[in-house]
């Protein structure tokens, strides 16, 4: 198992985001989670990269407890996360935010590899890897975004709404993208995603938080046809 979630419990102050969340996620998956605004779906993947303190529960990572560790050290493990709202650093170059994504490395030789399979998968980033990363579009942001998180060699990406803001045919774009990443270069990726219906058809298994609580889980394309999720978040 890559990623076990056990009982976890995040509040800020006296408001419980997270309450008694479980959840597992195998080498090689895509797992989706699905939710309404503000149930906690953010709130849990920065718990798991370490960027917010659980105040209960247990988090595992190939193995490893990770979660009382800084968030330099679990991406140093293999975890990467790309968040919500691209969060790039809008005054560098695109190729210099890429190469702060493998700030921790030496590497060199490799580094350069992982930097022509960004530009391979994202060739609109190479056209545009001396340009100011702020004056790129939403949808290039977001690969960039993508992109950056993976000049870690992470076993486990996390992602953070990679549509949100972004046109239906970027969207598509983007999603495929995601596919071959995990096809093709073998990266486990837990997808937060506001789309339902596009996170469902795309991923192997999904989870639906609801209020901080785990509700559902289980095959996607199943849960996709279940009537309860369809009328809560596929709109039918």
């Amino acid at each position: 198992m890559l990623l076990h979630v056990e009982n976890l419990s995040v509040s800020y102050g006296a408001i419980e985001a997270l309450h008694d969340v479980s959840l597992q996620i195998e080498a090689g998956e895509i797992v989706t989670l699905i939710g309404s605004n503000g149930a906690g779906k953010t709130t849990l993947l920065r718990m798991i990269s370490g960027l917010l303190p659980a105040m209960g529960g247990e988090v595992s990572f190939a193995g490893t407890p990770i979660a009382h560790l800084p968030p330099h050290q679990i991406v140093r493990l293999g975890l990467s996360h790309a968040p919500e709202g691209r969060q790039i650093f809008a005054n560098l170059t695109v190729r210099e935010n890429l190469m702060i994504g493998a700030y921790q490395r030496t590497d060199k030789v490799e580094i350069a590899r992982n930097l022509d399979r960004c530009f391979a998968l994202f060739p609109i980033l190479a056209e545009r890897r001396g340009q100011r990363s702020g004056t790129l579009s939403g949808g290039e942001q977001q690969m960039l975004a993508i992109a950056r998180a993976l000049m870690q060699q992470p076993k486990l990406l996390l992602l953070d709404e990679p549509s949100l803001g972004l046109a239906p045919l970027v969207v598509r774009k983007i999603f495929e993208i995601i596919r071959q990443i995990n096809a093709s270069e073998g990266v486990t990726i837990f997808l937060v995603e506001q789309n339902a219906h596009l996170a469902l058809n795309l991923a192997h298994r999904a989870y639906v938080l609801q209020t901080g609580r785990i509700i559902m889980s289980g095959v996607a394309k199943e849960l996709a046809e279940d009537e309860e999720v369809k009328r809560a978040y596929l709109g039918g």
